[in-house]
């Protein structure tokens, strides 16, 4: 087999929008204008009123400031960058799945359900139980709204599994502390 020797050339090539004098690029111009000529525009609903334009400071190139959904306003990503749609429902997410499992497994260890592998007994600890449950319900309050379906639901089931233990355990506790502080007098 002959030695080949590969072409070990790479080609450079320049995206940014300006030139060292500060005007805009021939190239970005012209990718813009293809990039609108195959955009399809939305066809416009009955009843619409006529938007109110803008124009973009750097291209010049006016467009529609309420076709943005008012978080875009405020932060616009890169220009290739895609924007969630609101209109499509979101997905359930292994991570934060497993991130209530593991909340959940810790919280429901301290409220008796595994026993301790050093000494077999099971172990309560109610504050911090409560402390892994406040957590939980700070999930839930800060992602109202945001979550899959599936997500939500198993966060809200998680949830009033370990309330109802976190009482009953409470409730056992506050019986035994009663019961000792009855044999003791």
């Amino acid at each position: 087999m002959p030695d080949q020797k590969q072409d070990e050339s790479f080609r450079v090539i320049d995206r940014r929008l300006f030139n060292p004098d500060g005007e805009i690029r021939d190239e970005a111009t012209r990718a813009e204008r293809r990039r609108k000529e195959t955009e399809i525009p939305p066809a416009p609903a009955k009843n619409d009123k006529p938007t109110p334009a803008a124009t973009d400071v750097a291209s010049g190139v006016p467009f529609d400031v309420t076709s943005q959904p008012a978080g875009a306003r405020e932060f616009v990503g890169s220009p290739g960058e895609a924007q969630p749609s609101q209109a499509e429902p979101a997905k359930a997410s292994r991570g934060l799945q497993m991130l209530i499992n593991f909340v959940a497994q810790n919280a429901a260890m301290l409220l008796g359900a595994y026993p301790d592998p050093r000494t077999g007994q099971p172990m309560l600890d109610l504050e911090g139980a409560r402390e892994l449950i406040d957590m939980l319900d700070a999930l839930r309050e800060s992602t109202r709204g945001n979550l899959a379906a599936e997500d939500d639901r198993l966060l809200l089931e998680v949830l009033s599994s370990l309330k109802l233990s976190f009482m009953q355990m409470t409730k056992a506790a506050a019986k035994t502390m009663r019961d000792k502080a009855k044999a003791q007098s």
